[in-house]
C-alpha cells in the first residue's frame, strides 16, 4: 500500500481528512479522495452539501479548519502544519457560473486577462491568447465582444481563458446552471469534447446528474457535507450505495419490504419477491425488514393476467423514440410508483400488466 506522501505524488489531486468549519458549525466533515492526470471528477450533490466549499478549497479561496490537499505531489493546504498554498500560486484555471467575461474587452482581451495580471509580456502574451483561442476552435473570433457570441461560443472563451497559462487542472463551479436545460444539455457535450480533447485533469460541480455522468470518469456523490459514494457513473447507476444515492439520482422506486412465513413480500401491495443474495443485506435482515429499489432494469412491462402484477399508468411521456410511463400499484393510499418505458402510447389510466426481473433488484437493510 502506497503511504499518504506516495499517494500525493502519483495523482494530480490528493485529499486527505479534509474538514471546514465556519464556528462550531461543520461544512465539510472527513473528506478523502484522488483525482488522477487525465481524468475528470465531479462534485454532485444538492445546494448546500458542501461540493462548492470543497472546490473553493482546492482552488485555494479558503484554508481547510483540518486535513491536507495536494496537487501534483506538492502540498498546497495542511492545516496541521500551517502550509498554505495561495490561490495564484497553485497553478489551477477556473470557470466561472456565469463564465465571468469582461463585456466591455474583446474575446482576445478577456483571455489574456490572466496572463497581464501576472505580468507576461505582450509577444509571449499574444502568442498564447492565439494558441488557447486555436483550442477551443475560435481562433477567427479574437476581436469580437462577448455580447456578439452565442452561450456555446462564450463557454468556449472562458475555457480559453482558463487554459491559456497552462494550467495543471481545471475546475469548473457549475458553469451551466444558470441556462435553460436544452442549452446545458447541447453546451455539457461540447465541454466533455474539449476537456477531452485537451488531455485536461478536471473537478467539475454540479447538482444536475446528466451533467456528471456525461463529462466525469468518477463522480462524488456528497451529502451533508461528506463524500457518500465515489464511483464512475455506471457503477453509480448499476450499485447505489443507499437509498438516499438512488433517489437523489433517481435511479427508480424505493419501497419498503418486509419478511413473513418464509417469503419477502413488498409493502402494502401483495407483490412476492424473490428472496435476495445472501449478503446482498449487509448481514441486517434479522429485523425481516428491508428497503428494496426497483430501478428500470428492474420492471418489464407484459400482458395482464397470470403471474403479472396489475399497475395503473399515471403518467405516460414521449421521449422522442420511446414513452416512458409512471406506473402505481399496491394500496391506493400508498401505492407503489416505478417507471417503466414503453415502444407504444399508453395513455394514463390504461391498466397495464407488470413482471420483476429478480436480477436487477437491489436490496438496501431497512435503516
Amino acid at each position: 500500500m502506497l503511504s499518504p506522501s506516495q499517494t500525493a505524488q502519483t495523482c494530480a489531486i490528493a485529499v486527505q481528512g479534509l474538514e471546514q468549519r465556519y464556528g462550531q458549525t461543520p461544512v465539510l466533515r472527513g473528506i478523502d479522495l484522488r483525482l488522477e492526470r487525465g481524468r475528470t471528477l465531479a462534485l454532485l450533490g444538492p445546494s448546500g452539501c458542501g461540493k462548492t466549499t470543497l472546490l473553493r478549497l482546492l482552488a485555494g479561496l479558503l484554508a481547510p479548519s483540518a486535513g491536507s490537499i495536494a496537487i501534483e505531489g506538492e502540498t498546497m493546504a495542511d492545516a496541521a502544519s500551517g502550509t498554505f498554498v495561495p490561490p495564484e500560486r497553485r497553478g489551477l484555471g477556473m470557470v466561472f457560473q456565469d463564465y465571468a467575461l469582461w463585456p466591455h474587452m474583446s474575446v482576445a482581451e478577456n483571455v489574456g486577462f490572466p496572463l497581464e495580471m501576472r505580468g507576461t509580456p505582450k509577444a509571449e502574451r499574444q502568442q498564447r491568447i492565439i494558441a488557447a483561442l486555436a483550442r477551443v476552435d475560435l481562433a477567427g473570433l479574437a476581436d469580437r465582444r462577448p455580447a456578439d457570441l452565442s452561450g456555446g461560443q462564450q463557454q468556449r472563451v472562458a475555457i480559453a481563458r482558463a487554459i491559456v497559462a497552462e494550467p495543471r487542472i481545471v475546475l469548473f463551479d457549475e458553469p451551466l446552471s444558470n441556462l435553460d436545460r436544452e442549452l446545458r444539455e447541447s453546451l455539457v457535450g461540447e465541454i466533455a469534447g474539449l476537456v477531452s480533447s485537451l488531455g485536461l485533469t478536471a473537478v467539475y460541480v454540479t447538482h444536475d446528474h446528466g451533467e456528471a455522468f456525461t463529462l466525469a470518469d468518477e463522480v462524488a456523490v456528497m451529502g451533508k457535507g461528506e463524500i457518500v459514494q465515489l464511483a464512475s457513473p455506471e457503477t453509480l447507476v448499476d450499485a447505489p450505495a443507499s437509498p438516499a444515492v438512488a433517489e437523489f439520482l433517481k435511479l427508480g422506486a424505493i419501497a419498503g419490504a418486509t419478511c413473513r412465513d418464509g417469503a419477502w413480500w413488498l409493502d402494502n401491495t401483495a407483490v412476492r419477491l424473490p428472496y435476495p443474495a445472501a449478503g446482498s443485506l449487509h448481514g441486517a435482515a434479522a429485523s425481516g425488514k428491508a428497503r428494496v429499489l426497483l430501478g428500470r432494469k428492474a420492471v418489464r412491462l407484459g400482458p395482464r393476467g397470470g403471474d403479472a402484477i396489475e399497475g395503473t399508468v399515471t403518467q405516460s411521456q414521449f421521449r422522442g423514440d420511446s414513452y416512458m410511463l409512471a406506473v402505481s400499484f399496491g394500496d391506493r393510499s400508498q401505492p407503489v410508483t416505478v417507471q417503466a418505458a414503453s415502444d407504444i402510447r399508453i395513455h394514463a389510466g390504461e391498466k397495464i400488466g407488470l413482471t420483476i426481473e429478480p436480477g436487477n433488484l437491489r436490496w438496501f437493510p431497512a435503516e
